[in-house]
């Protein structure tokens, strides 16, 4: 579908590489060159578009005085994981080396995402922390972010475990189409036999209720331990790679990433993800914005 007409933004519709973009440019002069946001829509990988994130992007690009660019990767199920996060890497390192073409200082530039699209930008900051060859992310915005598959027990999954849109059993189901796995394996991973005892003592230290705050855990019960079976920690093993649970990433990673901003809702399953990712963060020296919505939904 092409661009709206919008009388305060030209609108371009362009390919990085073979990654479709299309770029919000305000239409009145600017006295300097001016910030962009790398936008990365949600929709667990396998929903939404350009079009469908297109009134977020004009939003941002009008009241931020900012050039957004909107990136269109391709979905899941047809294109395979983590093809998402390569044509998102793509995009944003081709725009990192042309933004003074668009007229942005390259020194101004963050990333943004909601849901998934969150989960690919913080990946694609992960990924850029060792790069010397092109200007740095200067921040962050994640919006309500998933950012972990070991454990669907935490306090948010299950206050939140039958809230719409997005209920626990939906996100499992929609993991296991994301990656082509058996839906079979729902039951699985939400008693968290996916999860080898190794693994539970690496990423313990980082996923675990007793650093979620005491006001976000009333009525929380911690869940019965259960064996891992091999198998189903073969077939989904994809889960514990940091593309796919960027809360899973190294301290020596985690420390190098610019400067976020966390918005996390209440009434969501993955709330507890953004609570987590924030102490990493802070606890590397990273300087965070939080902003909680006490009645917001995913």
């Amino acid at each position: 579908l092409p661009a709206f007409r919008d009388p305060k933004l030209f609108t371009k519709d362009q390919h990085f590489g073979e990654v479709p973009v299309r770029i919000y440019l305000p239409r009145w002069a600017s006295a300097s060159k001016r910030r962009a946001v790398i936008f990365i829509h949600g929709g667990c990988g396998m929903f939404g578009s350009i079009r469908s994130h297109e009134k977020v992007c004009r939003y941002i690009a009008q009241k931020s005085d900012s050039v957004v660019v909107s990136v269109g990767y391709r979905l899941a199920p047809e294109h395979k994981y983590p093809g998402q996060n390569l044509d998102c890497l793509t995009a944003t390192v081709h725009f990192l080396q042309t933004a003074e073409n668009y007229g942005v200082d390259s020194d101004r530039i963050i990333i943004c995402g909601d849901s998934a699209g969150a989960t690919f930008s913080t990946s694609v900051c992960q990924e850029l922390t060792n790069r010397t060859d092109i200007p740095k992310i200067r921040a962050q915005v994640m919006i309500y972010p998933f950012l972990q598959a070991l454990n669907f027990n935490l306090p948010s999954y299950q206050k939140n475990a039958l809230i719409p849109l997005l209920s626990r059993k939906r996100l499992i189901h929609f993991i296991l189409k994301y990656l082509n796995k058996d839906p079979a394996l729902e039951e699985a991973l939400l008693a968290g036999s996916h999860v080898p005892e190794s693994i539970n003592l690496k990423y313990g230290k980082w996923i675990n209720p007793d650093l979620i705050p005491d006001k976000f855990k009333q009525g929380y019960k911690a869940p019965l331990s259960t064996p891992c079976e091999a198998q189903v920690y073969e077939e989904v093993k994809e889960v514990f790679e940091t593309t796919f649970s960027p809360l899973l990433a190294e301290d020596s990673v985690v420390c190098r990433l610019p400067d976020t901003c966390i918005i996390t809702c209440e009434h969501d399953v993955i709330r507890d993800d953004g609570l987590l990712y924030k102490k990493r963060l802070e606890d590397n020296d990273v300087k965070v914005t939080w902003y909680h919505l006490e009645e917001g939904f995913h």
